[in-house]
């Protein structure tokens, strides 16, 4: 018969009692059951058995992996369960990863392992055999009023990280971080962090969370912006023309376009880059906002705003891909929407498409940057764009002439040969079919050398 994760937790934690001690369900799982809100990862942690103990009793259940033996932190193999030892942290005051030394101690006793945690949210335990819950610092209270509040001073501040955690968790749950949390974090050194470490919870805020800019409100409101992302930080008090902005500055503008956004990002083929791009995609206005003869304008905002974004994701990864993608959806936002209101011809979008590195995203980013706006329906201008890209992959999908065909025809390759390719796709764009493309293409090759001779 098989045995659900769940199942498997109450036979570590009757083994656990027969010799003597106790496990408990910690962290995310219990607050996420509190909350009714679904969580497949479990963690426990046995309390009053030494380490040895702990591997022997799992080591008869399953396959037991170590994770770290010196953490105390064990899995089973195949199951998405974390099994540890209670420990204690003393800061070494070395930056990422290493700043701390872990001592295991399983007689520590509950509350003082609870005290480690970093939010009172986070702080339950839940004994596995008798669901009884052990709340030592009113984690249950602030789920219910919807705050995020850290459980000890000292603990607390050993990680900066712990900042961003706060951030993110504010995102994910829609709560608020309660001002004493807000005004140690104030006080805390971000530069000491990683590029690895801020990317990560990053991430985990722009994908999981509903309203991802209550991430970047959060982190703003505790001045946690000048180091990783000043170019954002800047954006705020940036004026826009109320007419076509009636939401207010640009970084309104950019957090309503950031929410609008994590509605589509499961219909993006890169959710985390699209959702990037939806950050970054009005890093220009600080620069090139002007106004001009009383009506505020951001000529040319696409460039600085690739640029702007170029040097915040420098900060933050060295992923080249990743780059290239939000650069080009920076650089290319605005004219999905524009050709649209132009009534612009087919050749037009099709080059649009074309240099897009993902179409189907680059029309989702345009549609949260029109709904950040307040700019009303969007259903005819999708419409018509989504038209636009059927017709676009049809071109591509049809036989369309290659280096090979030219080889075939008789001419060698040459220096003219990547120009006739590059002549020969824009007669793909335009939708002449291989044959007729062939033989124009052939005709470009001559008239190239004629003007050569």
């Amino acid at each position: 018969m098989h045995r659900s994760d769940l199942d498997i937790a109450h036979l570590i934690a009757e083994r656990a009692a027969q010799q003597g001690g106790r496990a408990y369900f910690v962290g995310g799982c219990v607050r996420d059951r509190i909350m009714g809100k679904e969580n497949k990862d479990l963690d426990i942690e046995i309390h009053g058995l030494a380490c040895e103990s702990v591997k022997a009793i799992l080591d008869e259940i399953g396959d037991c992996i170590t994770v770290g033996a010196s953490f105390g932190v064990f899995r089973l193999k195949g199951r998405e369960i974390d099994i540890a030892l209670p420990r204690s942290e003393a800061g070494t005051g070395r930056g990422g990863h290493k700043d701390f030394e872990i001592f295991v101690d399983p007689y520590i006793g509950l509350q003082k392992a609870a005290r480690r945690r970093d939010f009172t949210i986070n702080a339950l335990m839940q004994d596995v055999l008798t669901g009884e819950i052990s709340d030592f610092f009113g984690g249950q209270d602030d789920i219910r009023a919807g705050v995020i509040r850290h459980v000890d001073d000292r603990g607390f501040a050993e990680d900066p990280l712990r900042v961003l955690r706060g951030c993110r968790f504010a995102a994910r749950f829609g709560f608020a971080i309660a001002d004493e949390t807000a005004d140690l974090c104030r006080r805390m050194d971000l530069s000491r962090l990683s590029a690895e470490r801020i990317t990560g919870e990053l991430e985990n805020a722009l994908i999981k969370a509903a309203a991802p800019s209550l991430f970047f409100e959060e982190l703003k409101r505790m001045d946690g912006l000048s180091f990783w992302f000043p170019e954002l930080e800047a954006l705020s008090g940036i004026r826009q023309d109320p007419l076509f902005h009636p939401e207010g500055d640009v970084w309104k503008h950019t957090m309503k376009t950031l929410d609008e956004a994590a509605k589509l990002r499961e219909k993006a083929e890169r959710p985390f880059w699209f959702m990037l791009s939806a950050l970054c995609h009005d890093l220009g206005k600080s620069v090139s906002t002007k106004e001009i003869d009383g009506t505020i304008h951001a000529y040319g905002h696409e460039e600085t705003g690739a640029e702007a974004a170029d040097r915040l994701l420098r900060r933050l990864t060295n992923e080249t891909k990743l780059k290239s993608y939000v650069l080009n959806m920076v650089r290319l936002h605005m004219r999905p929407n524009m050709l649209v209101h132009q009534k612009a011809s087919d050749k037009a979008f099709m080059k649009l498409f074309d240099l897009s590195v993902c179409p189907e995203d680059l029309i989702l980013l345009a549609k949260a940057d029109h709904a950040g706006s307040c700019a009303g329906a969007y259903d005819e201008i999708e419409s018509v764009l989504r038209t636009k890209l059927a017709e676009y992959h049809r071109r591509m999908a049809l036989p369309c002439v290659k280096g090979e065909d030219l080889v075939k025809a008789g001419i060698a390759p040459s220096p003219e040969f990547s120009e006739a390719l590059r002549f020969a796709h824009k007669l793909r764009l335009a939708g002449v079919e291989k044959k007729d493309a062939l033989s124009q293409t052939m005709a470009y090759l001559r008239q190239i050398g004629d003007r050569e001779g």
